[in-house]
């Protein structure tokens, strides 16, 4: 955050100081009052449920220096009609003083989070780096990641997520990128925007949004995506498997823990990767990150060896550990689309297939936003867990049970999918079953809660049925 007094913030964005219009304000803005920055601005929403300007004397008396609200708070506060445009403004301002940041922005149906912090830490290796946290990537999180840098800042990372036409377009203005990153065009949040084409006209606002002297990374090996090169005026770059990407990915393999080995194949030479994050999906996305990176001046060598260095991600995406009595967990239950469910599922049959004897078991749950295509979506997932040959399905809540009937109806499955109301019936079931070997993915939408169950079942002690070792493998 560049320093300023609470008169110069009001004057930004148009608003009033109130109460001691000198007060500095250093730190940059936030929302939680329970987490207070020092010197920073408390942003005080009204919501539906909560006021965050009754908080405000709280956050100010905790280290805040003030406020920016809609209503005086008896502290100091700049007043403003609305906080979140208010907000905006202020980032706006400051991003437009870091003369020497470089704005990535990259958007796309699924693994945007991922790539976000693959791109964070390759460009670390590099500046000073400030990026979006996990997947605070709308209206409000976005102006809070831009706060966050200051005039030390080389690269700042933002993550942008969409809800509709104009959404991407909106936070371009907030902060125009130097370097556009689209991903893919998926199905999730198809039941928001109706369609395909839809989604793509909404990603593409970012490469729209380039000056002459930007730069848009394009995924050569989805359709939707490399048309977009014709709506932009800034320089073209991609990245895929197809021979004329300018950052081609060629060879992959996954090694015994379903981390994916590859080429990168690039005009400035070739390097070879071999990743710390489980999933062969990675790759793509390491692709996408080394295409970012070589379009800011960054050296190949550097890049490859700052992916491969890389081992953790934001909490909740394909999360590896391992109990002492040998159960693996793999904790991807963060998000979920039809996409990203059958990488995870992959993953899953990546690792266990290079574990003689261990059963795969999927923990899956509903996959929100569907619109019109959520059964067929939901019915396909519970088929490809029967054709990876995954040993069992625990489909957890009633909008998911399509993944049961959809594995039951694929083959001859007996007790091999299981359905269960909710998260307590999947833990109880969980703690009943488990067993020294097995491996167990976690994967739904957020709003399931299975990453709670996850956490349970990572920190439970061995019960008898936990040791009790591998039962006969069913051939299924």
């Amino acid at each position: 955050m560049i320093p300023l007094t609470l008169a110069e913030v009001a004057r930004i964005v148009g608003g009033t100081a109130h109460a001691d219009a000198g007060v500095p304000v250093t730190g940059p803005a936030f929302l939680d009052s329970r987490k207070p920055v020092p010197g920073g601005l408390f942003v005080a929403i009204a919501g539906e449920h909560v006021d965050g300007h009754d908080f405000a004397a709280g956050a100010v008396e905790a280290g805040a220096a003030a406020v920016l609200g809609s209503r005086p708070t008896g502290v100091p506060t700049v007043v403003v009609e609305d906080a979140r445009d208010a907000l905006a403004r202020l980032a706006h301002h400051v991003v437009m003083r870091l003369d020497r940041t470089r704005v990535v922005a990259l958007t796309g149906s699924q693994g945007k989070t991922s790539t976000k912090d693959l791109i964070a830490h390759v460009l670390a290796a590099a500046g000073t780096t400030v990026a979006t946290v996990g997947s605070f990537n709308n209206e409000l999180g976005f102006p809070l990641t831009v706060l966050r840098a200051d005039p030390s800042t080389d690269f700042l990372v933002l993550e942008m997520g969409a809800r509709g036409i104009g959404h991407i377009r909106a936070l371009c203005q907030v902060a125009p990128p130097d370097v556009a990153l689209v991903l893919n065009v998926g199905k999730a949040h198809l039941g928001e925007f109706g369609s395909q084409q839809a989604i793509a006209q909404a990603k593409g606002e970012i490469v729209e949004s380039l000056r002459a002297d930007g730069v848009a990374v394009l995924n050569a090996d989805d359709s939707l995506v490399s048309a977009m090169a014709s709506r932009t005026v800034g320089e073209v770059q991609t990245f895929g498997t197809t021979g004329d990407a300018d950052v081609r990915l060629a060879a992959v393999e996954l090694d015994d823990l379903g981390r994916p080995g590859f080429e990168l194949v690039t005009r400035h030479g070739s390097a070879y990767v071999q990743m710390g994050l489980v999933g062969e999906h990675h790759a793509m996305n390491a692709a996408a990150a080394a295409a970012v990176a070589l379009a800011l001046g960054l050296p190949l060598e550097l890049i490859a060896s700052a992916v491969a260095d890389l081992c953790v991600l934001s909490p909740g995406r394909m999360e590896v550990h391992e109990r002492a009595d040998g159960v693996t967990v793999i904790d991807d239950a963060y998000n979920a689309n039809p996409d990203s469910m059958r990488a995870g599922l992959k993953a899953l049959a990546a690792i266990g297939g290079r574990r003689p004897g261990a059963r795969t078991i999927a923990v899956l749950g509903e996959m929100l936003e569907l619109g019109d295509t959520s059964l067929e979506e939901h019915d396909a997932v519970g088929r490809l867990a029967v054709r990876l040959n995954i040993h069992q399905l625990l489909v957890v809540g009633e909008p998911a049970r399509p993944i049961h009937l959809g594995a039951s109806l694929e083959g001859s499955w007996d007790s091999e999918s299981v359905f269960v109301p909710d998260t307590d019936a999947a833990l109880r079931w969980l703690r009943e079953n488990l067993r020294s070997g097995d491996v167990v993915l976690f994967k739904a939408s957020n709003a399931v809660h299975l990453g709670k169950v996850a956490r349970a079942v990572l920190h439970d002690p061995p019960g008898p049925a936990q040791v009790a070792g591998v039962r006969e493998d069913t051939g299924r």
